[in-house]
């Protein structure tokens, strides 16, 4: 999506910044940003809040980068490594677990450099590139997004932009039309951003799914209602 946005007209009505998914959240709810691709997890914690595009990170299926990975068998697993990098995966974790796989293991907090303790009776939860790389690693991987279809029969949506204040019907248009335009050019992005562990043409095209539709938005409700009955 960011190929669009970096290269249409919107990009001159923004400040565009990046960081991983848990630090945007955070700039979020300190109104250090008016708008972010955010975890949807986060959403409870915000005083108020608009979902302003009509596009988002979302799975209805594997998903392929957001996972449980592990040495032995889940229902094996001690302790599991819960990733810093996106509370949504970790919120999806915990209620996985409680719900899906009923199991109870230990589940703490990770800090850089976590991948490494992924061994043994110790599993990790791991997001993104990280994940393409653990998947060579680790003998075991749970695809959260396909056990969470299982589940509940309704896709998964990881993080959605997400603005604290409302912002104008005119950028709004603008920032659709240029995400729908990224999504045209998912060549050019492969192109530019070779990895060897995964098929990232597969990747962008079967297991990312863009449409922020109301299957996704049920998903999502169902999700943000999972969370508040685990508080």
């Amino acid at each position: 999506m960011l190929y669009g946005i970096e290269r249409m007209e919107v990009r001159h009505w923004m400040d565009l910044t990046m960081d991983y998914p848990a630090e945007v959240a955070r700039q979020l709810k300190a109104d250090e940003i008016d708008m972010g691709l955010v975890p949807v997890a986060i959403l409870p914690e915000l005083d108020d809040y608009f979902i302003d595009a009509d596009y988002c990170i979302g799975a209805n299926g594997p998903v392929g980068s957001v996972g449980i990975y592990s040495d032995v068998p889940l229902e094996e697993v001690e302790t599991v490594l819960l990733d810093y990098q996106s509370r949504t995966s970790v919120a999806l974790c915990k209620i996985l677990m409680k719900y899906y796989w009923k199991l109870t293991p230990k589940m703490l907090p990770a800090m850089q450099g976590y991948l490494s303790e992924i061994k043994g009776n110790v599993a990790g939860v791991v997001i993104g590139d990280r994940a393409f790389a653990q998947r060579t690693k680790s003998k075991f991987e749970y695809d959260l997004a396909d056990a969470w279809k299982k589940m509940t029969g309704l896709p998964f949506v990881f993080a959605a932009w997400v603005s604290n204040k409302e912002l104008p019907a005119e950028f709004i248009d603008a920032f659709n039309k240029a995400n729908e335009w990224g999504l045209t050019q998912l060549d050019k992005v492969v192109a530019e951003n070779p990895l060897s562990q995964y098929d990232l043409m597969y990747y962008y095209t079967k297991n990312i799914s863009y449409r922020l539709d109301e299957e996704k938005r049920k998903g999502m409700q169902l999700f943000l209602e999972y969370i508040q009955k685990s508080n």
